[in-house]
């Protein structure tokens, strides 16, 4: 993963796509959807982030792992288009845990990582129960579709999840699983979309892997200090945005006053 980015402690802007075509709240062309992830990736490449990850956030309420052909295509015409922006490189993710969509569409659009749910244990998401890990499944796709270039960063005990199942496995032991069975990366956020990471679990899987540690949700100014020390890739969607909200479009001043802490805490490093 390191070997990704320019800089050892990476930022990476997260574009959410609008709502694809089929999904409740699509109301726009496809074509309007990948001008507007454009404009997305375009100011957020200029305001300095060194890398940009897809997302069909918008396709509310979610389907569990079983998304239509029709989300694979849009999303790799949206893949295709970010990547013409610059050369940055490039994540995807398609909600809820389509991890091999997200696969394909990586290799299809020349992404370099997609971020991936269910990767180990079981868990309760608001889109029900995922009671199968799938590392092992995700994995032989990998290989067989010819991606394993490719890397896979995967979620710890994931946000908008019940981890009742898993109650007697402690994030660090999550987190070396996750490593063991075959993890490029792992991610740790807050309990939401927009929450704050606590820096004491960003600490404990740092503690626990050897592989890089990701920050997913709630990333500010004021509280990217304390987490600093502890990882090495801060993914940015909510604070990038007006007002701080996921939904709204990209505020290229948030993205610049982000930035700038970002290059202080480099040169204090």
């Amino acid at each position: 993963m390191k070997s990704l980015f320019e800089n050892t402690k990476a930022v990476v802007g997260m574009i959410h796509v609008g709502a694809l075509p089929g999904t409740p709240r699509n109301g726009e062309s496809l074509d309007a959807i990948v001008q507007h992830a454009c404009e997305e990736a375009h100011a957020l490449a200029q305001a300095g982030v060194d890398g940009l990850m897809i997302e069909n956030m918008h396709d509310l309420p979610y389907l569990k792992g079983n998304v239509g052909p029709e989300i694979t295509a849009a999303m790799t015409a949206v893949g295709i288009a970010a990547r013409n922006v610059g050369p940055l490189p490039l994540g995807v993710q398609i909600l809820a845990a389509a991890n091999r969509e997200a696969l394909a569409v990586a290799l299809a659009c020349g992404a370099d990582f997609v971020r991936v749910e269910n990767f180990a244990y079981a868990h309760v998401a608001d889109e029900g129960l995922m009671p199968t890990a799938e590392a092992g499944p995700l994995l032989r796709y990998r290989r067989q579709i010819g991606a394993e270039h490719v890397k896979i960063i995967a979620d710890v005990k994931k946000k908008h999840s019940s981890h009742a199942l898993t109650a007697d496995v402690s994030l660090a032991e999550a987190a070396r699983t996750t490593e063991f069975i075959g993890a490029d990366g792992i991610v740790v956020t807050g309990t939401a979309t927009g929450q704050p990471t606590s820096p004491e679990d960003v600490a404990t899987v740092q503690n626990a892997v050897n592989v890089p540690v990701c920050i997913g949700s709630g990333l500010t100014p004021e509280n990217l200090p304390a987490l600093w020390p502890h990882a090495d890739m801060f993914i940015v969607g909510s604070y990038f945005k007006v007002d701080g909200l996921w939904s709204n479009t990209v505020d290229q001043k948030r993205v610049t006053d982000f930035m700038a802490t970002i290059a202080r805490l480099r040169e204090n490093a």
